[in-house]
């Protein structure tokens, strides 16, 4: 039933075996392009070095090829163009020294301006009457000052911080004199020029006080140890500002309305991250407390985060959402987390989140709302029920305004009696489910899978639980990779039906072969053969290639797999491109049986039982009748890919049109369906359609406008008054129910209390607001510190400029 090689070529751009040296480099040379981008990002938030506020990452093309070239920064203050190879140096030459003509005049970061405990009293010179500007003793200053005076050190005393030699007193004498009454005294010295005071004394005196400061340390006996010093620190600190009360520096008061923004702000990030990296009990945290008191802000409780300020956030957002949905003619619905996400929470979890979402013509997701259900099994009958009642909530009575339904399960029972139901329904499944589901296939019914899944979990058994070959492997793994673990392996009792645990394990002995292969020449392992059995056939195993092999084979195809599905998962695919997406899987998956030399018939069949389960015929009617995948002929036309189609696909397109229309306008629609065969679409329109432009962030081609192809129909193609209604509806429909990631785990624990009506509507915020962020960051969701500590090879020296140079 699918369509042959041949012909889907002409309609969908395959990748190549391999890539040249040149696309290579422009790889390398885009990633060191997104580090940069990465940590200037960082930087700029405050998690970096000061210079990346004015050195811009900027990526050079070349001209010929269109790939990228090289990584350039540049000056934001003068436009000049540097080697991205040194930033750090980068920012030394041209902004300390003096070069760029307009930073002298910028200010100067507060990064650069030296604490005083940097300062010393052995290098603090005596202050002249006069005073001197300060001189910034730091091996890194960000300007050169005016006047062109030589500038003197100040007289600074030293911070009060916990010194040992603070406390060398006898305890039969009062403590020493406070730090303000010794600066008092020593400045008043050193005015009169008799050099006196702490930091005027005569060489011969410090001496001979350091060496009195020795005496005393060796009679000071505290009690406690040298634990007692924190508290007699601290101790002196209460009596210094008790004798001179002195408040802390205070940000100036925020008048009404500035407080009340900032408070909005601070509720709106503790709702959208709430559940993952932010919670409710963090408002109450004293340092957050004294936070906003420094800050000129309120404290605020989180009884209030809860109450008021939540219910009118939701009532607001609601009433964005909703004003959305209305302005769309039809919309599809997206449900997500039927089926139960078990290796993203903790074990004996059994509530669980199911997310439903609105997704409209003009490529926007609206969320709608939250179900909890409990437990692995959802009855169909009750997912049908709250899928209906989403719907009517929506539209009352007008339900012909929702045109289908993307759901993660009940593909066979729920959704299709709602299509049953309902003719004017399309209800699919979700294609980033049906490519993971394909990986758990295999797992079940390929040889190769089940030999490399069993002689993995019998390698891992066997090591980790022998305590001389053990610590023999972690020997190794200390000294091949710098750190030592057990071998993964499935917990007892998974469900044989998901593959991702076994694939954890696999990638874990295929990470760990050099260690493995160094274990079997030990001593230890030698011994173990002499005394378990088992052990010599471990060895034998190891030292098959055909293990490693099968090995390699199955961890590269799931590779492949899951790489497909994260990008389904990242791009939203519409339902016309379902077809070019399981044939491109296709060859890519005959590839593989071809470079690892895997019988293709047997794994074809699996391949062919998964996509038939997944088929419906909305996506070769999409497919057809979608503009971008016209295809030009000999004579200039741009015609419908029937020819890709099987015959049973063919008839999919008639009798799915013909369904989607009343009986009386079923006649026309077929008349207009031939028309469209034979006539297709002007060739300028077609190809503006089909118009693609490179990616600024990830250097892939995308469509340049993927609304042009429903829009197309609406306007230039209005001709087809009965197929332009069905094209439009159909064209917008998305193929993957999944929106969020499912990391709520922390809201879960209020699905049976009484706060679960709070906890649906702190969902709701947190899902608008990140869907609406989705819709202008392409950057995901929470992914960035991982990026940002994942950095690899070239990369490092990227995160070295970073860290070694943040002051």
């Amino acid at each position: 039933m699918a369509p042959t090689n041949a012909d889907a070529s002409a309609v969908v751009e395959y990748s190549s075996s391999g890539a040249s040296s040149d696309e290579l480099a422009a790889k390398a040379v885009h990633k060191r392009f997104e580090g940069l981008v990465l940590v200037r990002t960082k930087a700029i938030k405050g998690k970096g070095a000061w210079y990346w506020a004015h050195l811009e990452p900027v990526l050079v093309h070349n001209p010929d090829t269109g790939l990228p070239k090289s990584v350039k920064l540049r000056c934001s203050f003068c436009a000049a163009v540097f080697s991205a190879s040194n930033p750090s140096r980068t920012a030394s030459e041209h902004l300390k020294k003096g070069t760029c003509p307009s930073f002298t005049s910028a200010p100067k970061p507060i990064s650069s301006v030296p604490s005083p405990s940097s300062i010393s009293p052995a290098t603090t010179t005596t202050a002249s009457p006069s005073p001197q500007p300060p001189h910034n003793h730091r091996k890194r200053s960000s300007g050169s000052r005016a006047g062109g005076a030589n500038p003197v050190a100040a007289a600074v005393p030293p911070l009060a911080i916990v010194d040992p030699s603070r406390f060398t007193v006898d305890l039969s004498y009062p403590p020493a004199v406070s730090i303000a009454s010794t600066s008092s005294a020593s400045a008043s010295a050193a005015a009169a020029g008799g050099g006196g005071g702490l930091y005027g004394r005569h060489p011969h005196h410090q001496h001979h006080h350091h060496h009195h400061h020795k005496h005393q340390q060796q009679q000071l006996v505290l009690s406690g140890g040298k634990e007692d010093l924190g508290a007699l620190a601290m101790l002196e600190d209460s009596v210094k500002r008790l004798k001179s009360p002195k408040s802390s520096p205070l940000a100036p008061a925020l008048n009404k309305a500035q407080a009340d923004s900032a408070l909005d702000f601070l509720a709106d990030w503790v709702y959208e991250c709430c559940g993952s990296s932010a919670s409710f009990s963090t408002l109450d945290h004293p340092k957050f407390k004294a936070f906003l008191h420094q800050i000129g802000l309120p404290s605020i409780s989180r009884k209030e985060i809860a109450g008021p300020r939540l219910d009118t956030r939701y009532e607001e957002a609601k009433a964005e959402s909703e004003a959305k949905i209305r302005e769309a003619m039809f919309f599809q619905i997206a449900a997500d987390g039927w089926k139960p996400n078990t290796s993203a929470g903790p074990a004996g979890d059994e509530n669980n989140l199911v997310h439903v979402a609105v997704n409209l013509p003009n490529g926007t997701h609206v969320y709608r709302r939250a179900v909890f259900t409990t437990g692995d099994y959802v009855p169909p009958k009750y997912a049908e029920e709250i899928l209906w009642e989403t719907i009517t909530d929506i539209c009352g009575e007008s339900v012909h305004q929702c045109v289908g339904i993307v759901s993660d399960r009940f593909k066979s029972t729920a959704l299709r009696n709602l299509e049953n139901q309902h003719r004017w329904m399309v209800n699919i499944s979700c294609q980033y489910k049906g490519f993971n589901s394909l990986v758990n296939d295999f797992g079940k019914d390929l040889p190769c899978f089940k030999n490399a899944a069993a002689n993995c979990l019998k390698l891992a058994n066997f090591i980790n639980n022998n305590s001389p070959i053990r610590r023999s492997f972690h020997k190794y793994q200390t000294q091949e990779y710098g750190h030592a673990t057990l071998l993964k392996t499935p917990l007892l009792g998974y469900k044989r039906s998901d593959f991702d645990p076994v694939y954890t394990m696999l990638d874990d002995v295929l990470n760990s072969a050099r260690a493995l292969h160094l274990l079997i020449s030990d001593e230890s392992y030698k011994t173990a053969l002499t005394e378990e059995p088992i052990a010599r056939e471990i060895e034998e195993m190891m030292r098959d290639p055909h293990f490693w092999n099968e090995l390699e084979a199955v961890h590269s195809l799931v590779k492949l797999i899951r790489a497909m599905a994260e990008e389904i998962e990242a791009e939203k695919p519409r339902v016309g491109q379902c077809l070019p997406l399981w044939e491109e899987l296709r060859l890519k998956v005959k590839e593989w049986c071809s470079k690892f030399h895997v019988p293709f018939g047997h794994v074809e069949k699996v391949f062919d039982k998964r996509l038939e389960r997944n088929y419906h015929p909305s996506w070769a009617a999409a497919f057809i009748l979608d503009p971008f995948y016209l295809i030009k002929d000999a004579s200039g036309k741009y015609l419908p890919p029937f020819k890709c189609l099987t015959h049973e696909q063919e008839k999919d397109v008639d009798k799915l049109v013909t369904r989607l229309v009343s009986k009386e306008e079923a006649h026309i629609a077929v008349m207009e369906l031939m028309k469209w065969r034979t006539e297709g679409l002007d060739p300028v329109y077609a190809r503006a359609v089909q118009l693609k432009e490179r990616d600024s962030i990830t250097g892939k081609m995308r469509i340049a406008n993927p609304q042009s192809s429903r829009l197309v129909w609406e306007t230039y193609l209005n001709e087809f008054k009965v197929l332009g209604k069905v094209a439009v509806r159909l064209i917008f429909l998305q193929a993957t129910s999944c929106g969020l990631k499912r990391s709520n785990w922390g809201l879960r624990k209020w699905a049976s209390a009484d706060s679960r009506s709070r906890a649906q509507k702190l969902i709701f915020i947190s899902a608008c607001s990140k869907m609406e962020k989705r819709e202008f960051c392409s950057n995901g969701e929470d992914g960035d510190d991982v990026e940002l500590f994942g950095l690899e090879n070239g990369d490092d020296d990227v995160m070295n400029d970073v860290f070694v140079d943040t002051p």
